[in-house]
């Protein structure tokens, strides 16, 4: 099953624009995955085990930074 995912990460923190890029380019080391960007969030598409795994990968480097962040995420299921 394919899904799409739309996530914003929050730094909780001044210097907040270095660990979203961050976030934004590890996600587009997985060539599984479909990631585009726009000022707001970034979404990511592909196959529901490969965005799973990439997210807790990704998301889970991000909580155990040295700094606090939020994830917001929305996500859509189904289609081929």
């Amino acid at each position: 099953m394919r899904v799409a995912v739309d996530i914003s990460l929050y730094p909780l923190h001044d210097g907040y624009i270095p660990p979203i890029k961050g976030f934004i380019e590890a996600l587009l080391t997985y060539p599984e995955l479909r990631v585009e960007r726009n000022a707001m969030s970034t979404q990511v598409s592909g196959e529901i085990d490969a965005v799973f795994a990439a997210l807790r990968a990704e998301i889970g480097r991000t909580f155990e930074a040295e700094h606090r962040s939020a994830v917001v995420m929305k996500m859509l299921g189904g289609g081929s």
